[in-house]
């Protein structure tokens, strides 16, 4: 299988790159190439083919079922692998939205809450709660927007204090993620699959408004669960079905690897399950075949 670890072009400047995604700025234009790179725990693992095809073609498709909740950023799809779209003011926090006690990364709720924390991200959480469970209602959990190193954990109280963005800005993006994970609930439950958890970045264009921007509910930046088996496999201590990166970080912390040291290299057995993962969950959302490159 092919895959694409970095695209070079002439002629639009200097090449940046971030853990799976390169990209160039044209005037007020960003022009972003989705590789086959894979990251977790902040660190790019390996190349998954297939990958960046999949994350760039599942946000195109979310962008245009959100466009009535908030504009996003996207102008045109060139290539399955990239899109050009506006060049917006980042804002430095991703806002994650999570519907169920669950996770294994420093930043995942279930981590704190199984050491015996039941005040997290300014949140308190009841006792008794078990992993996986559905929470009563959608939270927010603000992290920072690392270039570098780990995401940190933020808190609305700290966003406020730190001055990050202003108060009503941030109740607008608070308003927004929870409109987005509702519609993306939605229609992820036609497809029988649960939206579990997700990421939204925003920035600001250049008139100042709050646009929706980067990749929404793919298998890089939510976690996917089978709704059929849920249900069963909670009540029974077992992991749910998943379709998303999940997969991947179990396999590599059951290997003792958590983002530090040097990660165990994935056999190409592995590599071939999560590529498979990734077709199965935009298919299942779109209702359309995947055609590789």
């Amino acid at each position: 299988m092919k895959i694409i670890k970095t695209i070079n072009f002439r002629g639009f400047g200097k090449k940046f790159g971030g853990k799976t995604r390169d990209f160039y700025i044209k005037d007020d234009t960003r022009i972003i190439i989705s590789t086959d790179r894979i990251s977790a725990f902040d660190k790019v693992l390996g190349y998954i083919p297939n990958k960046g095809q999949v994350l760039s073609q599942l946000s195109v498709f979310w962008f245009e079922q959100t466009k009535d909740i908030i504009s996003n950023h996207l102008i045109s799809v060139p290539h399955p692998n990239i899109i050009i779209v506006k060049n917006c003011k980042l804002i430095p926090i991703e806002m994650v939205v999570r519907g169920y006690m669950t996770g294994v990364t420093g930043t995942s709720i279930w981590g704190s809450y199984a050491k015996g924390e039941r005040v997290i991200y300014g949140l308190r959480f009841k006792t008794g709660l078990k992993k996986n469970q559905k929470l009563p209602r959608p939270i927010i959990t603000p992290t920072t927007k690392a270039t570098k190193g780990h995401d940190a954990r933020l808190t609305r109280k700290e966003i406020l204090e730190k001055k990050i963005v202003s108060s009503k800005l941030y109740s607008q993006m608070e308003k927004t993620a929870l409109k987005l994970f509702q519609r993306g609930t939605k229609i992820c439950k036609r497809a029988r699959i649960i939206l579990v958890d997700t990421k939204y970045e925003f920035g600001l264009d250049k008139n100042n408004r709050l646009i929706l921007i980067d990749e929404i509910h793919t298998p890089d930046s939510s976690r996917f669960w089978i709704e059929k088996t849920y249900k069963e496999r909670f009540e029974k201590g077992l992991e749910p079905e998943n379709f998303d990166k999940e997969f991947l970080r179990i396999w590599f912390k059951k290997r003792g690897y958590a983002g530090d040291g040097k990660p165990p290299k994935m056999p190409k057995s592995f590599i071939y399950k999560v590529t498979k993962r990734y077709i199965s969950i935009y298919e299942m959302i779109t209702g359309e075949k995947f055609v590789s490159l």
